[in-house]
């Protein structure tokens, strides 16, 4: 199986449909609810419900999920049923699978339910309709948008050179993954002055869309990042940090102790992650699928359309 556990929850949508076609006597029946063996409609939705819910004991690499919704809707033509499943679940993994299964097997239900009274049922089709959630809903083109970026490294050992910088490295190979164009990676001494004024000089330039710095954040005598962002930030935005520290807290007890904080300077968003190599990933985790977003906003678009509709 895939790994899922560095991605973080999200709202995951999706609809399947199935078709089963006949001759029109039996979908007679079958809309007036009068088939032998009952009423096959109410029993098909119950079968969906299972199957997604079974799903991952049937289709070998599809992780198990916590289902919220099953939504099973019919609709009856002369020779034809349409069945669509709309399955809703807050997970780290997607649940077309399970709509396509949901659907799937409210078809079979509805052909066994029906067999005996005409033998010329076939399910014509199972596709997915549409998916929500995850990266589906992150469409910033980030070719188009050219995003620019900076990283700057707070740790006395590093500047010294005593020690490797590992965190400004994956910070650097994360957002060019990403997308985004890493213009410089530096290193300061854990001095509020040194991080204060780095952060000012490169926001103030007016080219950078993001700034990402990591050290400095936890409990130590010496960690006064958050700190020096009061000489920095025009405007705080919060919500940022506490969804890395949620996000990290799922993983590690000690995501608690980070005080990080996130800002913007101008039209740069700025935010601060911990030293560590593990928690910067798990903070990486749980921004980047936002991060696009935020800095178009700063430019003054992505305004769009809530992705979970009306």
């Amino acid at each position: 199986m895939i790994d899922v556990s560095p991605k973080p929850d999200s709202l995951r949508t999706a609809t399947a449909r199935a078709i089963l076609r006949g001759h029109p006597d039996a979908f007679t029946h079958l809309r007036e609810r009068t088939l032998p063996k009952g009423d096959a409609l109410e029993v098909a939705r119950a079968a969906a419900a299972l199957a997604v819910k079974q799903t991952p004991q049937m289709i070998p690499y599809c992780h198990p999920i916590r289902v919220d919704l099953v939504d099973t809707q019919f609709e009856i033509s002369a020779d034809s049923v349409t069945i669509d499943v709309t399955v809703r679940a807050v997970d780290r993994t997607g649940v077309e699978v399970e709509a396509m299964t949901g659907a799937a097997v409210a078809a079979l239900t509805i052909y066994d339910m029906m067999k005996m009274i005409d033998d010329t049922l076939s399910i014509d089709t199972v596709r997915l309709l549409e998916k929500r959630g995850g990266k589906s809903d992150h469409k910033v083109d980030m070719a188009a948008a050219k995003f620019v970026a900076a990283v700057l490294v707070a740790s006395d050992s590093v500047a010294a050179g005593a020690k490797e910088d590992l965190s400004g490295a994956l910070l650097r190979d994360r957002l060019a993954e990403a997308g985004f164009t890493v213009r410089e990676v530096m290193v300061v001494p854990d001095d509020a002055t040194a991080i204060a004024t780095a952060v000012r000089l490169w926001a103030d330039a007016g080219d950078l869309d993001l700034i990402l710095t990591t050290g400095g954040t936890g409990l130590g005598p010496r960690d006064v990042t958050p700190e020096a962002m009061d000489e920095v930030f025009d405007r705080e935005a919060p919500g940022i940090m506490e969804a890395v520290r949620d996000h990290g807290q799922r993983r590690t007890p000690r995501a608690m102790l980070a005080r990080g904080r996130a800002g913007v300077r101008g039209r740069t968003l700025i935010i601060n992650l911990p030293g560590s190599r593990g928690a910067v990933a798990d903070a990486m985790a749980a921004l980047l699928p936002e991060l696009p977003h935020a800095c178009l906003m700063l430019r003054g678009g992505g305004h769009e359309e809530d992705p979970r509709g009306k």
